[in-house]
């Protein structure tokens, strides 16, 4: 079990992604684990679109509590938004919530952009572009609007309503949670914050058709629906996992398997038959094909345990103990190492903080930050105080939010710093500084993530004898 977890980490630092976790687990017992600190199977994190699955459990519950029917027209259920307000388009009165469960809804893409404020109504007031039931659009906005009738239905908020039905039988952490949107409404398309053990302790339930210490926890219809084949996703041009179909709020990779899938590489596989559990945390969001990620699970991990499995052999492998993960880090030369204390100014005072402070030995030091210049909405440039070592990861605290900082000389001109933002909101940052021989100092700097600011990617350049503008002294 280590080497194949090791094969699926190396695979992962090779295309820069960050690997947090890994839990496998047949009929109930978790046969191996493995954890890159300080990233645990308790350490709460946003798993983005698993929450979909979340919220689609939720509404099989109400359906099973007499509170709706899945048959029922989405605007039966939201008359505020009917045609005393404006004209609802056909196509959407036709809309029923099985429709978006198995994301067959009207609209091509998600309805709402991020920085709006009506994420709910949006749902409603962009025009569709096709009659519901017909082909599979990927829409958030659809889960969203779902979570939104949990809560107008039950009185109380998506995870208050779930906590006696299914959390608190299963153990599930008391910090679990969802972000909301900008109108209060739990985000149930993608605002899911829990720990890794707590979707291991999920995908048991579903693995053994909702049932749990010999209580029923969820219907047994909805279930066996929501991993059923409901929508063709053959046309998906990512990973070929999520080309197998579509249940309701459930990836069907391969038949007998479903799967639970959040942006950049939150993954619950599922095989019932085998009684095989596979969860996964990550952060793909720096690599460009990143969604090859949730294959290379499958070919590197997933079908060597399944070949085993249905061998008859044991899974062997350290039960008890964590597996170490190790974290990307930049290609380190220490013979390119060598000594910097210089004060840096941004020569344009265009993108990027106005100044930088750099001060480095041959195991590593500091980067910090002057905070400025100011945006165009008028905040600064968050500053930065970053530790450095050449020779391990950096535990640290970026932008208010836990981190992992690497580092390493690549040439004897340039320095790379690699940081991962856990939490709430997974970012990773690359900063790249490179002299020239005149003693300029290039910065390039990329974020990715979901909610990134687009003002810590940027390029700019440094002088150690521009150190002379008032908000640097």
């Amino acid at each position: 079990m280590e080497g194949l977890i090791s094969g699926l980490a190396r695979r992962s630092a090779a295309l820069d992604i960050a690997l947090h976790t890994v839990q496998v687990s047949v009929r109930g017992e978790t046969v191996a684990h493995a954890v890159g600190e300080p990233s645990g199977l308790d350490t709460p994190q946003r798993m983005y679109s698993v929450s979909k699955t979340v919220t689609g459990l939720a509404i099989g519950l109400l359906a099973d509590e007499g509170l709706l029917s899945l048959d029922d027209p989405v605007t039966e259920h939201f008359p505020e938004m009917g045609p005393e307000m404006s004209p609802v388009h056909p196509w959407l009165e036709a809309t029923t919530l099985r429709h978006m469960l198995a994301m067959r809804g009207p609209h091509s893409s998600t309805t709402y952009e991020r920085t709006d404020g009506d994420w709910l109504e949006s749902y409603f007031r962009v025009p569709p572009t096709h009659p519901p039931g017909t082909v599979f659009t990927y829409d958030t906005s659809a889960s969203y609007t779902l979570a939104a009738l949990v809560e107008r239905l039950s009185g109380t908020s998506l995870p208050d309503y779930l906590r006696p039905r299914l959390f608190d039988p299963l153990g599930i952490s008391p910090d679990l949670r969802f972000l909301t949107g900008p109108e209060g409404i739990a985000h149930g398309g993608s605002g899911l914050v829990c720990t890794p053990r707590d979707l291991l302790r999920l995908a048991h339930l579903l693995l053994d058709d909702g049932v749990h210490d010999g209580v029923r926890l969820l219907p047994t219809d909805y279930l066996r629906a929501a991993t059923s084949p409901q929508a063709d996703t053959a046309l998906q041009n990512s990973a070929a996992a999520l080309r197998g179909g579509y249940g309701y709020q459930l990836w069907l990779p391969r038949p007998g398997w479903w799967l639970m899938y959040g942006l950049g590489g939150q993954l619950v596989y599922g095989n019932p038959a085998r009684g095989l559990a596979v969860v996964v945390t990550a952060d793909f969001q720096a690599c460009p094909s990143g969604d090859r990620f949730i294959d290379d699970v499958l070919d590197l991990l997933i079908d060597p345990l399944v070949e085993t499995l249905d061998a008859g052999r044991a899974l062997s492998g350290a039960h008890g103990a964590a597996v170490g993960l190790p974290w990307p880090a930049p290609r380190h030369v220490a013979a390119h190492a060598r000594p910097v204390a210089e004060r840096y100014a941004n020569v344009v005072g265009g993108p990027g903080p106005a100044g930088l402070v750099l001060s480095l030995d041959d195991g590593g030091g500091r980067l910090t930050s002057a905070v400025g210049p100011a945006g165009a909405d008028g905040r600064t440039v968050a500053g930065w105080d970053v530790e450095l070592r050449f020779d391990r990861p950096v535990r640290t605290v970026v932008d208010d939010q836990p981190a992992v900082v690497t580092a390493g000389w690549t040439s004897p001109d340039t320095l790379d710093v690699r940081c991962s933002l856990l939490g709430d909101n997974l970012t990773t940052w690359r900063i790249r500084l490179a002299w020239a021989p005149d003693g300029t100092l290039t910065v390039q700097s990329q974020a990715f993530g979901e909610t990134a600011d687009p003002r810590w990617t940027f390029d700019a350049a440094y002088r150690t004898d521009a150190w002379r503008r008032p908000e640097l002294s």
